[in-house]
């Protein structure tokens, strides 16, 4: 049923050259205000906002009355406020629920007096943007009551009518402040039938993001599973190599076993705020999901700084040899943990950690808290590792050339005896140095998802095949290339 209640219209023009500006949007939605007090002193109900685009609605519940829930159909040409949800749903494209406790928040900010403001908005980008498909039919919907409405336990409930639905669909708001990042924190995502319905604990800016079927989708779960269980048996294993180290054999470690056991830490971190990820993503807790990303991130970029102390370790001893450096272990110490976090500092301060939606083709959402800049991802994280990742190279490609032209000028007895530990030794430097962390640069054509898998594969059991070379090296399996037992260093 429709309430018969008298309206108004207001003109208002948002968009230039076919897109929204989000900073115009984000004013368009604060001008309602004084709409809202216009409408106030005329004493009228409903409002509609005529725009480029479709229309807007205003709905103001005076003083006095009686708050309930309402339900405001919206359409491309109208929008009404209806007493209850019936099957007005299917002839509404949107269908949007403001709950009662919305109102009684509204009421108490605005002196008795509950306001409520929708505006739709096409194509909602930046001026140089084009990556606008990924909106569910390039919609943006504002929605404003002239108060602070946040977590609510009556949640505001959106309903998304669509024909053919190709992709996943999950619910998003922007704050409409700085960069338009889209997150799914008080939002949650189900689909019925040929609706979507998102429900949200407050009011903002919100829209539907498709996520494309892609090629890695269907291998989303699998690539997921295997992450899962690879960092659970490396960290496992991770640790029991630190409790020997620091219970049973620290009093005797030299410099090489130290760096190892500082990768460890690293790497162990790096694997405890993955595993945790999602949880703490699905806990819709921005501040936490921040927290995780950060220490996901300063983790990662920690372990990359390691396998290059690591290679520079071993290029001072192998290749220099001789060299002298005071307090060296208190100097790479500090650059291991102390180099990645200016970075996540400042990542943290423009709000570069958020929650990514990713979603699998059997329909489950998967969250994480990650970078949502892709730019930031790029380089930041590839332009870091590309950096190590060349060191470590040329540090590897000299050692073996060392260790080939030694075993040149051997007896064919000794090249069959030690050709065992040669390979250990190269095979113990290809993870040392991070090496299997390169696979990542031929995902690309025909090596796409194979090399997901070996990447995958190789740096979730990173831990656990570093543990079998940490106890090879204390039983004399790895060989002199392995550790340097005459560089202790007592000042550590």
């Amino acid at each position: 049923m429709t309430t018969n209640n008298p309206t108004t219209s207001f003109t208002s023009h948002m968009t230039t050259h076919g897109y929204t500006d989000p900073s115009k949007a984000s004013e368009a939605l604060g001008n309602l205000e004084s709409k809202m007090e216009e409408m106030e002193k005329s004493n009228k109900s409903n409002a509609m906002i005529v725009t480029e685009d479709g229309v807007g609605f205003l709905h103001v519940q005076v003083k006095n009355t009686e708050i309930k829930d309402i339900y405001i159909c919206y359409s491309s040409d109208h929008a009404t406020v209806v007493e209850s949800q019936s099957d007005l749903i299917t002839n509404c494209p949107l269908l949007t629920k403001i709950s009662k406790e919305a109102f009684d928040k509204s009421r108490l900010e605005n002196n008795g007096t509950a306001f409520v403001g929708v505006l739709r908005f096409k194509n909602l980008r930046y001026k140089n943007e084009t990556e606008i498909h990924t909106v569910l039919n390039n919609e943006v919907y504002g929605i404003t009551m002239r108060a602070k409405i946040s977590n609510l336990t009556n949640n505001i409930h959106m309903f998304f009518k669509h024909k053919d639905l190709t992709g996943k669909a999950s619910c998003v708001s922007w704050d409409g402040k700085g960069r338009l990042n889209w997150t799914a924190f008080g939002c949650k995502t189900e689909i019925i039938n040929n609706t979507i319905k998102c429900s949200c604990s407050h009011l903002t800016f919100f829209a539907v993001l498709m996520s494309d079927a892609n090629v890695t989708a269907p291998h989303l779960e699998s690539l997921t599973l295997i992450s899962s269980i690879g960092c659970g048996i490396s960290m496992f294993f991770m640790a029991i190599a630190l409790f020997m180290h620091f219970l049973l054999r620290k009093a005797k470690s030299n410099q090489a076993t130290k760096i190892l056991m500082n990768m460890f830490v690293a790497l162990c971190l790096l694997n405890a705020s993955f595993l945790s990820n999602e949880s703490v993503a699905n806990t819709q807790d921005n501040t936490a999901c921040v927290f995780i990303a950060l220490l996901l991130h300063y983790s990662m970029l920690a372990s990359f700084t390691w396998f290059f102390i690591q290679a520079l370790h071993m290029y001072l001893w192998l290749i220099r040899q001789n060299v002298t450096i005071t307090n060296y272990m208190r100097k790479i110490t500090v650059l291991g943990w102390a180099c990645p976090a200016p970075i996540v500092v400042v990542i943290v301060s423009v709000g570069g950690y958020e929650a990514v939606i990713m979603n699998a083709t059997s329909g489950k959402i998967t969250r994480m808290c990650w970078i949502t800049n892709p730019y930031i991802h790029y380089i930041v994280n590839i332009g870091y590792y590309a950096l190590v990742f060349v060191f470590t190279t040329g540090v590897f490609i000299m050692i073996v050339t060392k260790v080939v032209q030694a075993r040149n000028i051997r007896s064919t007895d000794d090249k069959r005896k030690t050709f065992r530990k040669q390979l250990m030794m190269v095979l113990s430097l290809f993870l040392l140095f991070g090496l299997t962390w390169s696979v990542a640069f031929f995902s690309y054509g025909p090596m796409l998802i194979p090399s997901y898998y070996i990447f995958t594969v190789l740096n979730s059991l990173q831990g656990f095949f570093l543990f079998l070379y940490y106890y090879h090296i204390h039983n004399g399996v790895a060989g002199n290339f392995s550790d340097d037992p005459e560089s202790t260093d007592s000042t550590v």
